[in-house]
């Protein structure tokens, strides 16, 4: 194995920032305003000579730095400051750009660094000046207002800046919360019908499918005796499931279109129409039914789809001709729904497929969404599934656990 060799790459030197256009125009009006105030009399007959001209010049030029670097810039203007004052210029002509950059550093923050960087420096100058000239260190004291009047405008600026910035802030964190609101519950409801529509085809393509059969067998099996009645028996029941399903369909579109007057959702209530649209399929439904009230809407109609899918899979799967027990309890002592829906269908040893069992003539579909919509059904409400082969005989079993205190709040 051939040895690796890691070449170090040298990291590139951060580069410093440059000022902007904007800064150099304020350099330059700070400039005009400086330059002003240097040619205006002063009581005390003090000028700015060539020299002290060189100083404020500097001190000009460093207020365009002011707003990238305004620790850097203050204490490059302390010596400048200094050294001026000395030389006996006139104390006022450097008092614009001194303004602009203490303002500038209180204005950048944070507090602790200004509360310990303007009286630092102040204290230092007036040592200084009290130590060279007596008389200069008392003029500084004196106009040393303005110093402390600058730093507490640009910290209340900053803490103004700072304010605005928050509310901008939780302002546009509530946006996208409630952006991010509006699309999950989009991507909940969108579910939520899809379930609606699974459940529904399913339910009444399935009943459609076992019934045709009946009819073609009653056909095929002995055409010399046609028993006319059970062909039509099973004709009325296509015609009903039709019916039952044109009429879910359009209270669904309903919901999608937004059009009032569409009617409560299916609950308890219907379960008979269930069984009774199972039997017609030839199944022997057994429906009991003991919760007459305290079941808020959505439980009832979550109940409603997890019987419905039940049923759908034992009529699918156990054959025309399969038992199914439907029972659906109110536990007053848990405050639950109970549902259980058992066929005595056959099963098969293997693992259970999503969407019920599977025989031997459903081994090749694909495993649909029977089983993830009733546990996402029974989620919703706070409830839970479960659903296997049955362990005290052929079949499979359906237990559903659905709260009604908690779905009612």
């Amino acid at each position: 194995m051939k040895d690796v060799v890691t070449v170090g790459v040298r990291p590139e030197r951060r580069r410093l920032e440059r000022p902007t256009r904007r800064d150099w125009l304020t350099c330059a009006v700070v400039g005009a305003l400086t330059a002003a105030t240097g040619f205006l009399p002063h009581s005390d007959g003090k000028v700015t000579d060539a020299l002290g001209w060189v100083l404020v010049a500097a001190m000009v030029l460093l207020t365009a730095w002011r707003r990238l670097y305004p620790l850097g810039a203050l204490l490059a203007l302390v010596p400048l400051q200094l050294t001026y004052h000395l030389l006996g210029n006139a104390p006022t002509t450097p008092v614009v750009a001194s303004m602009l950059i203490i303002y500038s550093l209180a204005v950048a923050g944070p507090r602790r660094r200004t509360l310990v960087v303007v009286p630092t420096l102040l204290a230092l100058a007036l040592t200084m000046m009290l130590t060279v000239n007596v008389h200069k260190g008392l003029e500084l004291v004196r106009t040393s207002g303005w110093i402390v009047a600058c730093t507490l405008l640009g910290e209340a600026v900053r803490v103004h800046r700072s304010y605005v910035g928050a509310i901008v802030e939780r302002a546009e964190r509530a946006e996208r919360t409630r952006e991010e609101t509006a699309a999950r519950r989009v991507a909940e409801e969108r579910l939520r019908i899809a379930r609606d529509l699974h459940d529904l085809l399913a339910h009444s393509i399935t009943l459609i499918g076992v019934q045709t059969s009946v009819a073609a067998h009653v056909l095929n099996a002995d055409p010399a005796r046609l028993d006319r009645a059970t062909l039509a028996q099973a004709l009325d029941g296509i015609a009903d499931t039709c019916r039952e399903a044109r009429g879910e369909l359009k209270r669904t579109l309903e919901v999608l279109r937004a059009e009032e007057g569409s009617g409560p959702p299916p609950g308890l209530g219907s379960l008979a129409d269930l069984g009774r649209a199972a039997e017609s399929a030839g199944a022997v439904v057994s429906l009991s039914v003991a919760a007459d009230g305290g079941v808020p809407p959505a439980v009832g109609a979550t109940a409603y789809r997890i019987v419905q899918q039940g049923l759908t899979n034992a009529v699918q799967h156990g054959g025309p001709a399969v038992g199914v027990q439907v029972s659906v309890v109110l536990d007053e002592a848990s405050s639950a729904l109970l549902v259980d829906v058992v066929d005595d269908g056959p099963v098969t040893d293997g693992p259970v497929t999503d969407g019920a069992l599977t025989d031997g003539a459903a081994a090749d579909r694909p495993p649909g969404f029977g089983l993830v919509g009733m546990r996402e059904r029974a989620r919703s409400v706070g409830g839970t599934v479960a659903a296997g082969p049955r362990t005290d005989g052929p079949g499979f079993a359906v237990r559903a656990v659905l709260p009604c205190a908690r779905a009612a709040e």
